[in-house]
């Protein structure tokens, strides 16, 4: 693989809890580009640690799935399957905190994420994704290009990182196949 070659891996607990520092810069360069994923300016390094600490008990304890991508050896996108799901859903997962640092954008490293969870989700025998995005961000725009179903749009659903309202827009993946 060369340098500029994007690649795509899975951590296991092991490997997520020895790259929370790594994850930490993507959510924070993220927010500083005004990403809405559930944190406010100024998102200070603690807390961004503090959350991938417990997303990493979390893939540790085998209730999600951490995928990311490197771009000359170093962390520039990341997304999650939450694969603990009710006992009435054991089909379903969802499709978390999508990011890829500001640096990194228009390579195709999104698609190649949601490439890659869709597999990860075949794997597990889930059959349908669920995923929520900012209405109008480029992130929508990527989803619907993947062959993700808008479901429709909530308004006033959440906080930009700069304190502003935002609506978000729900969308849905159909896998095929049975329910496991």
């Amino acid at each position: 693989m060369s340098d500029n070659e994007v690649s795509i891996s899975r951590l296991d607990g092991v490997a997520a809890a020895a790259s929370v520092q790594e994850l930490a810069d993507v959510l924070i360069d993220c927010v500083e580009g005004g990403a809405s994923v559930s944190f406010m300016l100024p998102l200070a390094r603690p807390a961004a640690v503090a959350f991938w600490t417990s997303v990493a008990q979390g893939v540790a304890r085998g209730e999600r799935i951490l995928l990311v991508a490197r771009l000359e050896g170093r962390i520039v996108g990341t997304v999650q399957l939450v694969t603990a799901q009710p006992e009435n859903q054991p089909h379903r997962a969802d499709v978390a905190k999508m990011l890829v640092c500001r640096s990194a954008r228009r390579r195709g490293i999104g698609q190649r994420l949601l490439q890659a969870v869709d597999e990860a989700a075949r794997a597990e025998g889930k059959t349908v994704l669920v995923l929520d995005t900012v209405t109008g961000g480029d992130a929508e725009r990527l989803y619907a290009r993947c062959g993700w179903l808008r479901v429709g749009v909530v308004p006033n659903y959440a906080l930009m990182p700069d304190g502003a309202l935002c609506a978000t827009t729900y969308f849905h993946k159909q896998l095929g196949g049975a329910p496991a």
